[in-house]
């Protein structure tokens, strides 16, 4: 999930990539300690399934200079139960932020059919979780930076920087894509396999490009699941989000009024969420006061909508908290689904990001901002009443930071073996259209179209696992784009 405000997205303090982007060899003799280490593989924390392993792996600090520095991932896996063992799949659950290390613990019973043939690896990206964490002290992500004019916008991201800068070491310079596809190559050799299979799902797609782009020789199968765009300026990236996040709550509000408990039940879905935006509307001009005196605007109750459209299981949840607020301005629910992001999470996906984004804004120019965010909000607003206003702050997402590298906006063609690539047709936060264009890019063809609700299909289809277990299982893609029809969502958003 994305961060609440630009705040939460603007304040990368690294510097350039420097001399990162040429391929790193095995046989360099600062890289060779790294490749020919192997894991030592024990018990994981007591919260995770006790069939599961854990493990760390070493990697160094700075790739263009891997002497001056290493520190170590965290590791976990699901051992292959079945007798003919494929190898091990890596897995990536998004972000940039989310642990993968925690994270196949929590999907533990999501991967048991795939667990027969494969040893499923989750790794916590450098910078996130248990490897070597990145921090603001709790400076981002921030919240209200929909209500800033420019002026302000600038002067609370400096502050925000400094705070980043001040609290995280050396790794803030070293957690972009690129580094990370480097430290996935590194354990792809110390999991002593010739080719990576990988499944990621959002961001994680944005690493497996890199990686192939990178990589080519060593790509095995892969997945990539709810497709990250690669080049986008920040501004169609903001636009394109804003129509996938209507079309998500379309989806959910054609569901709700068809639910006996929902608030809009018997409502035509067009005028629920017309009911919907007037609330946004009021809060923004009245908000209310949720437990513990925080403000409650029309920002907050669309953050607390986009945070609950990942998925359909989330529904019935955001429904009883729609009815609490109408019923009774009650906010009980839905300041919960708004809380953003910890420190971590945030801070991540800030910096990995910027990182990778070429796009850096106005360049500082105040009243230039200010034209910008202006020309640009009845557009944003005309796409989505409900979500226009969050999304336009993320157009300076990265203003004001050192350029990124540039190797994420020039993959084309890398040479790869083809993948399997899956679009969601109502996905609230990678539209189905950067599957296309992702594709393309990669030279990939082979694209499943699954024509339902959430982010990413592998959760949410039969279909679309049906088509992954295949692949990984056998290597076959289907040919060209073939289509998943959407599935019928119950009662208990199932």
């Amino acid at each position: 999930m994305r961060c609440a405000t630009l705040f939460c997205a603007a304040v990368l303090t690294a510097a350039t990539l420097g001399g990162t982007t040429s391929r790193p060899a095995a046989d360099n003799p600062q890289l060779a300690e790294f490749y020919q280490q192997k894991i030592g593989w024990g018990p994981c924390p007591a919260s995770y399934p006790t069939s599961m392993q854990c493990g760390k792996l070493e990697v160094p600090l700075d790739y263009a200079h891997p002497g001056q520095g290493a520190f170590e991932l965290a590791l976990s896996r699901i051992p292959a139960t079945g007798p003919d063992r494929l190898g091990s799949l890596v897995l990536n659950y998004g972000g940039p932020g989310q642990s993968g290390a925690q994270g196949t613990a929590d999907r533990f019973d999501r991967w048991q059919g795939l667990a027969k043939s494969y040893d499923m690896v989750g790794f916590d990206p450098r910078g996130i979780a248990e490897s070597a964490p990145i921090s603001c002290d709790g400076a981002l992500p921030l919240v209200g930076t929909e209500y800033l004019d420019a002026a302000e916008l600038l002067r609370a991201t400096e502050k925000a920087a400094r705070a980043c800068e001040s609290h995280t070491g050396p790794i803030l310079r070293h957690v972009g894509t690129v580094d990370v596809t480097r430290d996935m190559d590194v354990l792809r050799a110390a999991l002593d396999e010739p080719k990576l299979n990988y499944l990621g799902a959002s961001y994680g797609t944005r690493i497996g490009a890199v990686y192939a782009a990178q990589f080519p020789q060593h790509v095995g199968r892969m997945v990539l699941d709810g497709v990250d765009t690669l080049s986008k300026p920040l501004a169609e990236q903001a636009m394109d989000v804003v129509k996938g996040q209507q079309l998500g709550f379309e989806g959910f509000a054609d569901w709700c009024t068809q639910q006996p408990s929902c608030v809009y039940t018997g409502m035509d879905p067009e005028k629920a969420v017309e009911k919907v935006e007037g609330l946004v509307a009021r809060l923004d001009e009245s908000p209310l006061t949720s437990k513990g005196g925080k403000e409650f605007t029309g920002q907050s109750l669309a953050f607390a909508i986009e945070n609950s459209l990942y998925g359909t299981r989330s529904w019935p949840e955001l429904a009883d908290g729609l009815g609490q607020l109408e019923r009774d301005k009650d906010l009980t629910i839905l300041a919960e689904l708004a809380e953003p992001e910890g420190d971590n999470e945030g801070a991540a996906l800030t910096v990995v990001n910027c990182s990778d984004y070429t796009d850096r804004g106005v360049g500082g120019d105040v009243k230039a901002l200010q034209r910008k965010l202006d020309s640009l909000r009845p557009e944003f607003q005309k796409a989505s009443p409900i979500f226009g206003r969050g999304e336009l702050s993320e157009i300076e997402l990265c203003h004001g930071q050192p350029p990124a590298d540039g190797f994420v906006a020039n993959i084309d063609h890398p040479g790869a073996p083809p993948m399997l690539l899956i679009g969601v047709r109502n996905d609230p936060a990678t539209p189905y259209r950067w599957t296309e264009e992702t594709a393309a890019r990669l030279d990939s063809p082979a694209i499943i179209d699954y024509q339902g609700q959430g982010h990413t299909g592998y959760p949410h289809s039969a279909c679309v696992k049906q088509h992954v277990d295949r692949f990984l299982a056998t290597g076959q893609l289907p040919d060209g784009s073939t289509v998943c029809p959407s599935e019928e969502v119950n009662a208990k958003g199932e």
